[in-house]
């Protein structure tokens, strides 16, 4: 064997125990009893420190030096190894598995605190949390900036300068889309109660809908709906409300996006590098796309209409325009996940400020709480009621993913260019989704994004299938578009 099939069979060992590890999140995260979490987070721990010597294993420098790439693909997977080796050689297996133990316990002591909507109880973990990603971040960063280094997890070769000024061009002109959208009249409301095993029913229907393969993958209820695994075991969650089925609904149709992802990437990538979406960015690229462009466009929420009176029965709403109105309702709320297209941003920009702040020490645990509801009245006009509709709504912090939350936006950004780009290539996509035949437009984006994997970098695998460089422009004419035709502004 050369070194890069010797290489190459050592990574597939790593990326199978890696699988090993987020099927033991996923667990965690849906079936796992509520008192097993200290022996969990000691199982993440011993999973952690075998993963991270493998990753830092002197044999993989020794493989890289000596092999030799024979194509772009065998290219890629160096890159990714190489990227792997270099960054988890600057953190201690100690601090590594410390990380995994701790965030494994803080996810429990979180759901906690949100049910019992006090932050007072969870910081102390938080803080455990908080130190020690600052501490990793500083290893990873030698001396630059720690939370660009943080945000290199997720989207790879992104910075926070670049990614704030990409967020300033989006902000002005959704704070005045949305102030025009607020003082117009309304689309009527959903009301009335929705049985949520028809809810769970009608979303595994809307799961394959999408193109989501059940046989490779299963839905379930959690907390807070994701998407784990990659390859031939994808599974996503999604959670149901009595009064509020869209919420089912979009987060099904949303970690779908995800989960197609995974489950579309080329099989001759399976457990490697190259065989899990490139980054955090152009996931969410797919899950948006999948939940608004296409899921809340008006021929989508034309069929969707006739499957939730099929559900439901009458449910108040008279006709089809009426429904699309109903989806893309904008009003005010406290949650990001349930926010609508105009809103949905905002939320992500008023995270990313605070943790940024957080991880410099800018602010501590301590004041989190505080400015959380002073920056939101600020931005959205209103006060913070309790702290699962604040602070505590989002799961990501308490597992560590510092760094993760800008990538929202971006793939919103991303989103856009690719809407755009799709609809030029299949211009008469809309008939095809006013019949619920999703098809067309998930299998452009199979073919233009998501079989490659990790195949091209983060914005060249964008720029490829949009065939123009990516900015915030398709998106915002996308929503002014759309949002100004539902208001009649």
């Amino acid at each position: 064997m050369t070194a890069y099939e010797d290489l190459m069979a050592m990574q597939r060992e790593t990326e199978a125990l890696s699988q090993v590890a987020g099927r033991l999140g996923w667990d965690q995260e849906t079936m796992m009893p509520r008192d097993a979490a200290p022996q969990r987070g000691a199982e993440m721990a011993a999973m952690e420190s075998v993963l991270h010597a493998r990753r830092t294993d002197s044999r993989v420098a020794d493989l890289l030096a000596e092999a030799e790439a024979s194509s772009d693909v065998e290219a890629a997977q160096l890159r990714h190894i190489q990227r792997s080796f270099d960054r988890a050689s600057k953190v201690p297996a100690k601090l590594a598995s410390e990380i995994a133990r701790v965030t494994s316990e803080s996810q429990g002591k979180w759901a906690e605190a949100r049910e019992a909507d006090d932050f007072e109880a969870y910081a102390p973990v938080l803080k455990e949390v908080v130190a020690l990603k600052r501490e990793e971040g500083a290893a990873l960063s030698a001396g630059s900036d720690v939370y660009d280094a943080m945000l290199d997890d997720y989207e790879p070769g992104a910075t926070a300068a670049e990614l704030g000024a990409m967020f300033d061009a989006l902000r002005p002109r959704l704070v005045d889309l949305r102030a025009a959208v607020l003082d117009a009249p309304a689309p009527p409301a959903l009301q009335g109660k929705f049985d949520e095993n028809a809810q769970m029913k009608l979303s595994r229907q809307i799961a394959k809908t999408f193109g989501y393969d059940m046989a490779k993958g299963r839905v379930d209820k959690a907390v807070h709906p994701f998407s784990s695994g990659s390859g031939l075991d994808v599974r996503i969650t999604t959670r149901t409300s009595e009064t509020d089925p869209f919420n089912c609904i979009y987060s099904t149709i949303h970690e779908v996006g995800h989960a197609c992802y995974e489950q579309n990437i080329d099989t001759a990538y399976l457990l490697t590098p190259l065989g899990n979406g490139v980054s955090m960015g152009v996931h969410e690229s797919q899950s948006r796309i999948y939940e608004n462009q296409i899921g809340r466009g008006r021929a989508f929420t034309g069929w969707l209409y006739g499957q939730m009176r099929d559900a439901f029965g009458d449910f108040g709403i008279e006709d089809e325009d009426a429904f699309y109105g109903c989806v893309n309702r904008v009003e005010n709320g406290f949650i990001r996940t349930e926010a609508d297209e105009v809103q949905y941003n905002l939320h992500v920009l008023l995270r990313f400020d605070l943790e940024r702040a957080l991880i410099a020490g800018d602010i501590e645990v301590d004041d989190l709480e505080a400015a959380w509801n002073e920056r939101f009245e600020a931005d959205f006009g209103y006060p913070v009621d309790k702290a699962s509709n604040g602070v505590l709504q989002d799961v990501h912090w308490s597992v560590g993913l510092f760094g993760y939350f800008p990538t929202y936006s971006l793939g919103n950004v991303y989103a856009g260019c690719l809407n755009q780009a799709m609809r030029k290539a299949v211009p008469d996509v809309d008939l095809a989704l006013a019949r619920g035949e999703t098809q067309y437009a998930t299998g452009w984006l199979r073919d233009n994004v998501q079989t490659h994997g990790g195949l091209y970098k983060p914005r060249e695998v964008i720029g490829k299938a949009c065939e123009f460089e990516p900015s915030e422009a398709p998106l915002l004419t996308y929503l002014e578009d759309k949002f100004r035709g539902i208001y009649g502004l």
